[in-house]
């Protein structure tokens, strides 16, 4: 026997019309997995790299319905991309998922801020107005994910601190995603033509994969939906595994925080090995770039105290060699009787779990042994450091943005 849905009206057998009825109320995550499945699906149909033309100034439009997450029918045909690459991106703007946290009451940099003010007036710190600390987990990206973890702590930042960022990042959905969805972002990124180089490396293939990312995978991202993304590399060897893949080097905006000096702290004897002295002079260069990196640009409000300032500058995504890490502040402390000052670099590290940073904070026992690292911990002999310049950027800066380079600055 026939039967009308009293939903959609549509002619179905009798002994299907509950399960079909029952059809029109999935919930959220039921349809979250069947866009997901199409939006794997349109993958294995995706373009050529060669073949994407270039990108408009604006990849995704504004509006409200995008912040409460868009349908796939709110960009098609607004992209200059091929009809493949258009439904990846309209697809996963509907599909992504937000990535959960444990929320910090008041908040970890509130939190960090009444720490740092607590030691007194013989240190000065600048830090971050806003980060979310994002931890990576057992069951999800144990040992592999920090790479995007920085990557959600970074856009927690930009997400927050900068407006015209809110329109573009991950199609103005408002909230930072989760590291499938953000390995579908890079993905799409690559396919738009941006660091053909990395994509290659990788196969151009990345979710669901556990291997590890660095400054070039998040600078690649960024940039993709328009943002400056700049990196900066700390090399004191010959040849190193840290630079760009593009091999290029560049010299740009950011060697202005460095200062270049040849004083160097000594022993009591007064004496120090060559290796020694060349060891805390690269440490000196990179400790003084953040220094003024943080400094060039803090909030003149009556929200600074008298030994911590806020920066309108975003975290710094800090690579070395294992690992990496989010800077979200320095502090200077006074040197005694006519000694150098100190500086302790201010973490966060994904590897930590926020609940013992939210204590330990919190309760002020602990913290600097998460958060604080001072000069004489920087040991490796290369770093490379990620943030982000304001604004968004033109049609003629995307197509200078798809080369992935660097500055480099040798100690």
């Amino acid at each position: 026997m026939i039967s009308s849905c009293p939903i959609c009206g549509n002619q179905v057998l009798t002994a299907e019309l509950e399960r079909h009825a029952n059809s029109h109320f999935e919930d959220d995550e039921v349809q979250r997995d069947m866009e997901l499945a199409q939006l794997a699906a349109v993958t294995e149909l995706s373009t050529s790299v060669m073949d994407v033309p270039e990108p408009s100034t604006r990849p995704f439009p504004n509006g409200d319905s995008l912040s409460q997450g868009a349908s796939s029918s709110i960009i098609r045909g607004s992209s200059p991309y091929g009809n493949a690459l258009d439904e990846q991106i309209s697809c996963l703007v509907g599909a992504q998922i937000r990535s959960e946290i444990q929320q910090i009451q008041g908040g970890v940099m509130n939190l960090l801020r009444s720490c740092l003010e607590s030691e007194g007036s013989s240190s000065t710190s600048i830090i971050s107005g806003y980060v979310d600390h994002h931890q990576s987990l057992s069951s999800e990206d144990k040992g592999w994910g920090c790479g995007w973890r920085n990557i959600q702590m970074l856009s927690s930042h930009l997400l927050r601190q900068r407006p015209e960022t809110r329109q573009v990042l991950f199609g103005a959905c408002g909230f930072v995603p989760d590291i499938p969805s953000l390995q579908r972002w890079l993905e799409i990124a690559w396919d738009k033509g941006f660091d053909t180089v990395g994509a290659s490396h990788f196969d151009n293939k990345i979710y669901g994969v556990k291997k590890w990312i660095g400054t070039s995978e998040c600078v690649t991202v960024l940039r993709s939906f328009g943002l400056r993304a700049r990196i900066v590399d700390f090399d004191s060897t010959e040849s190193s595994d840290l630079q760009s893949r593009s091999g290029k080097r560049v010299c740009g905006p950011m060697d202005k925080y460095l200062i270049k000096t040849n004083s160097f702290p000594t022993s009591s004897s007064g004496e120090l090995s060559q290796e020694d002295a060349e060891s805390m002079r690269g440490q000196q260069v990179l400790v003084d770039w953040v220094w003024n990196y943080f400094k060039s640009k803090c909030s003149d409000t009556l929200n600074n105290s008298r030994n911590v300032m806020i920066s309108d500058k975003t975290p710094l995504y800090f690579q070395h060699h294992g690992h990496s890490r989010t800077i979200v502040g320095i502090q200077k402390q006074k040197g005694n009787r006519g000694s150098q000052d100190r500086y302790n670099l201010l973490v966060l590290d994904p590897g930590h779990r926020t609940a013992d940073l939210e204590r330990s904070l919190t309760i002020k026992k602990g913290w600097q042994k998460l958060v604080k690292r001072g000069v004489h911990t920087l040991r490796k002999p290369q770093y490379q450091l990620c943030y982000v310049d304001p604004g968004i950027a033109n049609s003629e800066e995307m197509a200078e943005l798809k080369t992935i380079d660097s500055i480099l600055i040798r100690f």
